[in-house]
């Protein structure tokens, strides 16, 4: 971070802070009042909104959207594409005490967030899940347990609606087991009750 601002390729609003050391890929944009914290991995055209907070050690990928009053606490991986809307939750400790503190780093849950998985406006993800890829986690949803690749979650607690697209379309399975995203054309299969890949 020792880089003046002209040779910096990201942009960082000049109310917001980025501790040392970190790593920020180019063309990511840092907005209002957010706080960077140290060793954090953010790659390329990211963008992360008013009131964020990124705790130590986080990581995220490369063209990562995190809206507006969202804290993405240590232990949390986001991989490349990953939508957090606005006021959505991540928690790192299962079972926090304030008179028994948890100070130590090993007590941080691993949350991971795989590639194009979107999480909707006020939910929340416990810790120590994982989001599957292209996943669509419903707004004010509580996901408590691993949600599989392309499923439609939503409810508190969270349970699974069908399938979505990675266009962002809900899927619709044919006698034959197969579906066609309306905005992409993409080809998708539904292998079993809790399996779909993408074909074409």
């Amino acid at each position: 971070m020792t880089k003046t601002e002209t040779e910096k390729k990201y942009f960082v609003h000049e109310s917001s802070y980025v501790d040392e050391p970190c790593e920020i890929g180019e063309g990511t944009k840092i907005w209002h009042f957010s706080h960077v914290m140290k060793d954090t991995k953010i790659g390329k055209k990211c963008n992360i909104g008013q009131n964020v907070v990124i705790s130590p050690g986080v990581e995220i990928g490369n063209f990562v959207k995190i809206q507006n009053n969202v804290s993405i606490y240590t232990g949390v991986i986001l991989e490349d594409y990953a939508f957090c809307g606005p006021s959505m939750v991540f928690t790192n400790v299962f079972n926090p005490r304030c008179e028994y503190p948890q100070d130590t780093a090993d007590v941080y849950l691993k949350t991971i967030v795989r590639k194009g998985a979107s999480i909707g406006a006020n939910a929340t993800i416990v810790c120590g899940t994982e989001i599957g890829h292209h996943a669509f986690i419903g707004a004010g949803s509580v996901i408590t347990k691993d949600v599989p690749p392309y499923a439609l979650m939503y409810g508190n607690p969270a349970r699974q609606h069908g399938w979505m697209s990675e266009g962002g379309v809900k899927l619709i399975f044919d006698k034959n087991n197969k579906a066609v995203c309306s905005k992409t054309g993409h080809e998708y299969i539904l292998k079993d009750s809790n399996t779909v890949e993408r074909i074409k």
